[in-house]
């Protein structure tokens, strides 16, 4: 659907009537939006409502009072860092900011809603989440797979929930959209509020989720290892494989930020063998080195996996050992030694504690969010997009993936960077 047939408002759960705290003087007006598109053309016609966001941040008025309220929160999917940032800061603007103090740390996911799962929720205070920020992981622990939204929703009526806070990339969004219908069909006064978890970038709406720039900074040794492992030896050839299923960012802006990678294969731009091979050969002979990286979701129809996981996404093949072996055996038949060193730092990435910039990032969502939540809006996300937070209904952020458009400026960036061939397809 076009950007300006989207609908983006924000649902709320009624009129707030209930006065914001005033100690802290810092408010958001209901009326403030953040254009969609911030740049047109000098000759394109001024569009009197262009599509916009609406604006995070503290309301004057709430929907909840706050002694009144109980929240919980839960954390689906893969590790990524930053997510005990997120735990910590929904805890403490909850608790400093608004005086809840009924907090409640769903386990394992949303397996924690199933009650059959067996998994008791943790209570959550200042004290408990003091420290958490400095490791990586979830202190709430975290899964795959579909559960009943039915189940879920009598969990939480059952249970007095009056705000969920999910976190998670676009299917744990699209579960949470789910919720939001549900418990609105049985007409229980629930805030749903997403924050946007996925190391890949790729949430639709968002110019960036938290982990992503830990997950760049963190690649940086991984590439470096691998440049002076192929120079280290006549015409070596360093690999290294990155995170991004159906998006290459993570690779791209790694890629970018060393500027010691030769090579770079995304999901977004197809390439075939041959053209991989005569590029590399080149390369060697021009400098008896190079370095690769390639992100996890590229050359599929190479590589193919097979079936689902937990969760319904397809599995992929390994990329990687394919590609390793792949040039380790063409040159090998082509008369010319080659030597492929193959690094894959995945899950030392994922299961990091988020850098400086991360980790304040994470706050700035958290606290949004919990703003959002507290004035009633429900079944949307907390977004960053213009140099603003924003907020992103639900459905619309999880409706399709963000990708590299491979004719835009990033790729550009990428291509001009490392003097590979625009078409490798």
């Amino acid at each position: 659907m076009p950007e300006q047939d989207m609908n983006f408002s924000i649902a709320t759960l009624g009129a707030p009537t209930i006065d914001a705290p005033r100690d802290q003087p810092f408010y958001v007006d209901d009326g403030q939006v953040v254009l969609l598109d911030a740049a047109r053309h000098a000759h394109d016609p001024v569009d009197p409502a262009p599509a916009a966001l609406e604006m995070a941040g503290p309301r004057r008025k709430l929907f909840f009072e706050p002694a009144r309220v109980r929240a919980a929160m839960v954390t689906c999917g893969g590790l990524c860092p930053g997510l005990n940032d997120v735990i910590r800061g929904l805890t403490m603007v909850l608790w400093h900011r608004y005086g809840v103090r009924d907090i409640l740390g769903l386990r394992y996911g949303y397996e924690g809603l199933v009650p059959e799962s067996g998994h008791e929720p943790m209570t959550l205070t200042p004290d408990r989440v003091e420290d958490i920020h400095q490791h990586g992981g979830t202190i709430l622990g975290s899964s795959r797979g579909h559960q009943s939204v039915e189940r879920m929703a009598d969990w939480l009526v059952g249970h007095g929930i009056h705000i969920l806070f999910a976190i998670g990339g676009d299917g744990t969004q699209r579960g949470a959209w789910a919720l939001t219908q549900e418990v609105r069909r049985r007409n229980w006064p629930l805030a749903v509020v997403g924050l946007p978890k996925t190391i890949d970038n790729d949430i639709s709406f968002t110019r960036r989720t938290f982990g992503f720039e830990t997950a760049v900074a963190m690649s940086q040794a991984p590439i470096a290892g691998a440049h002076m492992e192929a120079k280290g030896v006549r015409n070596g050839i360093g690999l290294v494989k990155l995170m991004g299923r159906e998006s290459g960012f993570v690779a791209a802006y790694a890629s970018l930020a060393s500027s010691d990678v030769n090579l770079v294969l995304i999901p977004e731009a197809p390439f075939r063998l041959e053209k991989v091979f005569a590029y590399l050969k080149r390369r060697l002979d021009e400098k008896a080195h190079a370095v690769v990286v390639a992100a996890e979701g590229a050359g599929q129809k190479l590589a193919p996996g097979e079936g689902t996981d937990a969760s319904g996404n397809r599995k992929l093949g390994d990329i990687g050992v394919f590609l390793a072996g792949a040039i380790a055996g063409h040159f090998k038949e082509q008369g010319m030694a080659a030597s492929v060193k193959y690094i894959d730092p995945s899950y030392i990435i994922r299961s990091a504690p988020a850098n400086a910039d991360d980790s304040v990032f994470c706050f700035q969502l958290a606290e949004n969010a919990v703003h959002a939540a507290m004035a009633g809006r429900t079944g949307m996300v907390v977004a960053y997009w213009n140099d603003h937070f924003v907020h992103v209904p639900m459905d619309i952020a999880a409706s399709e993936r963000k990708s590299i458009d491979p004719s835009g400026s990033l790729w550009r960036s990428v291509l001009e960077n490392t003097g590979q061939p625009f078409d490798l397809g």
